[in-house]
């Protein structure tokens, strides 16, 4: 038997090297494998618990999670595990956790927990406490214990919260009432970002950008303001030396524009027709749609995406890179404008050149992240496939638990990841949390022109 359990165990870990293995090919051209009509194709076995993993697999997440544990904050972040480490004053949480919900009373307009005192008037009785939810009495009692507290306790209600170097900066209130917004966190926050976009402007200064450093900067996130050309430089677009930027650039533009001259008017060929009608489909499904939407935008996402699938026939194009589209485009036109939201620019406002500009760097930009992963849209899209199998991976030794019960219920990997891959992650997070993303997905790119 425990031979048998040994084999079961191996051909298990083996399950997609096996020679004549069913294994079912999804892509741009196979749709997704439906297992309630294809369910006698593949059968899968019934798997054995998996026994507790080795010290080498142990071992090698413990160096992935090293190797990525500061990918959203380099270093900076030593003020607030610290302040994590203390432990909290019980009597102080509880205080502030009434006046959190005394300010929230008067944010939605409902009756006021306790009265300001005026220099001239008498203080008046203590309106009820709020029902505490799911009944626990330990707030209600901390609510009233707040308020019937002696005179001299009302003295500190102005002197800020002694413990509050332990709490996040959001969320140091002050026991004087209503917390600043701007005063609340903001000051601290600033001051990092602008001593982060400090470091980035004084490494642009050169004369020759150090890329190398210039990634390891990038790795927690590039400011808004050099997120532009902190893109260009580390996707190859630009070169490091300042001086033969200008001459690239205009070299580029014009490469790109001659392509749209030469290729673009056949695209009601019959030979380029489906792939135009696709893409034109397509771009109306895309978000933000208010953006999206503009005449010129959509006329402009067409160019790119049809001269990106004439120039790359070994992939063509393939539903799925129209959102990679995006996040270079909208980085690009935030350079030219000072729109927060940038859903609500006017694209037909814009300058024809600046319009022009923003087209073939988004067009080149985005072809040099596609050449390290166009093995996600070629044919049955190996690359996809692997990356799944990676994530499959990786959730088997972090979370066991949450493997097995995947696999209990039948549930694949490939069914709901092949998003993620396939978009990398667009269609999952919000458009600045992907932006921020894909400051990380840059430090991949290794230039070559």
């Amino acid at each position: 038997m425990a031979s048998d359990g040994a084999r079961k165990q191996f051909w298990k870990r083996s399950n997609s090297k096996v020679p004549g293995s069913i294994q079912h090919v999804y892509g741009a051209q196979h749709p997704p494998f439906d297992p309630l009509l294809h369910g006698t194709l593949l059968k899968p076995t019934p798997k054995v618990p998996t026994t507790p993993l080795k010290a080498k697999r142990v071992s090698t997440f413990q160096e992935f999670e090293s190797n990525t544990s500061d990918a959203w904050d380099a270093g900076e972040d030593d003020e607030l595990l610290a302040m994590a480490a203390e432990s909290l004053n019980s009597a102080v949480v509880m205080e502030t956790a009434s006046r959190v919900l005394r300010n929230h009373s008067q944010q939605q307009g409902r009756p006021v927990l306790q009265e300001v005192v005026g220099p001239a008037q008498e203080p008046k009785p203590a309106a009820e406490p709020p029902p505490a939810p799911s009944g626990d009495l330990r707030l209600v009692k901390s609510v009233s214990e707040s308020h019937t507290s002696c005179p001299a306790e009302s003295a500190s209600d102005a002197v800020p919260l002694q413990r509050s170097q332990s709490l996040p900066h959001s969320a140091a209130i002050t026991l004087g009432g209503t917390p600043d917004p701007s005063a609340v966190g903001s000051s601290a926050l600033s001051e990092r970002e602008a001593s982060r976009l400090d470091k980035f402007q004084q490494l642009l200064a050169g004369p020759n950008t150090d890329l190398e450093e210039l990634r390891k900067l990038s790795w927690s996130g590039i400011p808004k303001l050099v997120r532009p050309i902190t893109w260009k430089l580390l996707s190859g677009y630009l070169p490091a030396n300042v001086d033969r930027r200008p001459a690239t650039l205009q070299r580029k533009q014009e490469e790109y524009f001659a392509f749209i001259e030469h290729y673009y008017h056949s695209r009601n060929d019959e030979a380029h027709q489906d792939t135009y009608r696709q893409i034109h489909i397509d771009i109306p499904r895309m978000s933000p749609e208010a953006l999206i939407l503009q005449p010129k935008v959509t006329e402009i996402f067409e160019r790119i995406l049809f001269i990106w699938a004439i120039r790359h026939p070994a992939s063509g194009y393939v539903q799925g890179i129209n959102d990679l589209v995006t996040p270079f485009f909208v980085v690009f036109l935030c350079e030219h404008t000072e729109e927060e939201d940038v859903a609500a620019v006017d694209v037909s406002t814009m300058p024809a050149e600046v319009l022009r500009d923003i087209e073939a760097d988004t067009y080149w930009c985005m072809s040099k992240l596609l050449d390290g992963i166009q093995d996600n849209y070629t044919f049955a899209q190996p690359g996809i496939q692997m990356k799944v199998r990676m994530l499959e991976e990786l959730v088997s030794r972090i979370d066991e638990q949450v493997h097995r019960h995947l696999d209990q219920h039948e549930v694949r990997y490939l069914q709901f990841a092949f998003r993620w891959m396939n978009n990398l992650l667009m269609r999952e997070v919000p458009l600045h949390c992907t932006i921020r993303l894909w400051d990380t997905y840059q430090l991949d790119f290794i230039p070559t022109w």
